[in-house]
């Protein structure tokens, strides 16, 4: 059976649209390039002359990967000017991927550390380096706009996050897809930031007396003698602690 000749471009896209698909469909373990041959509708040889071995599939589709990550990472930077709120809008777009292709892209890394592939396992460390260099950037450039603690070390503080997003993805795959992975991560990240950020971007103040109507009353300012609220350099001690106290 005769095949239109493609430009290398295109075929190659559909190679590796077709390694995603045989990955999210059967798993990582499944990806031959027999079997992205079959998916394509080509022969084994023609896979071949776009790619010479599994190894160099899988380093296509994390480039692909990671370079959508980075690209999130350094526009949501342009359009935000608090960090905290760049990483969290580029992370949901990250979670929002990860979920239209079933962690993919962990399956890629776990795959690809099982190949022993010293060389391969050096070209993904060097671009997740990248990423987390610019996660490290961002929390530095907080800590000195005084959004994010100082005492905290920007390179734990991406590595954190990144082991987060890793093992909630992880746990998410191995319960079958079991529980709503953004909401989980929705909870995790109100932790992780409550825990970065200074005491001044979690605590709420009152210009008025107005605003402490929504607090129960025994959080609420004492009034002054005549029952105004008092000043605000009386209000510090009135503020709600940064966590919620547990229901009993």
């Amino acid at each position: 059976m005769a095949h239109k000749r493609e430009s290398t471009t295109i075929r190659k896209k559909q190679i590796i649209d077709a390694a995603r698909k045989i990955m999210t469909r059967n798993g990582s373990e499944h990806l031959t390039l027999r079997a992205m041959a079959r998916e394509v509708g080509l022969t084994e040889a023609a896979i071949y002359r776009h790619f010479k071995n599994k190894q160099e599939v899988l380093s296509f589709l994390m480039n692909n990967i990671l370079d959508d990550m980075l690209h999130e990472v350094v526009n949501g930077a342009v359009e935000n000017t608090n960090t905290l709120n760049t990483v969290d809008a580029a992370l949901k777009h990250h979670l929002s991927k990860i979920e239209q292709r079933k962690g993919i892209s962990f399956q890629i890394i776990a795959e690809i550390i099982s190949l022993g592939d010293k060389k391969l396992n050096r070209k993904v460390y060097i671009r997740l380096t990248e990423y987390l260099n610019r996660l490290r950037t961002l929390f530095a450039d907080g800590a000195r706009a005084k959004s994010i603690r100082d005492d905290i070390d920007p390179d734990d503080a991406a590595m954190l996050l990144f082991g987060m997003l890793q093992g909630t993805v992880n746990i998410w795959a191995l319960s079958n897809y079991s529980f709503d992975l953004t909401a989980k991560y929705e909870s995790l990240w109100s932790i992780y930031r409550r825990a970065v950020q200074t005491p001044e971007q979690h605590q709420p103040s009152f210009s008025t007396g107005d605003e402490c109507e929504m607090l129960p009353a025994t959080a609420r300012p004492k009034a002054s003698p005549d029952g105004r609220p008092r000043t605000s350099a009386n209000k510090r001690a009135t503020l709600l602690p940064a966590f919620d106290a547990p229901k009993l």
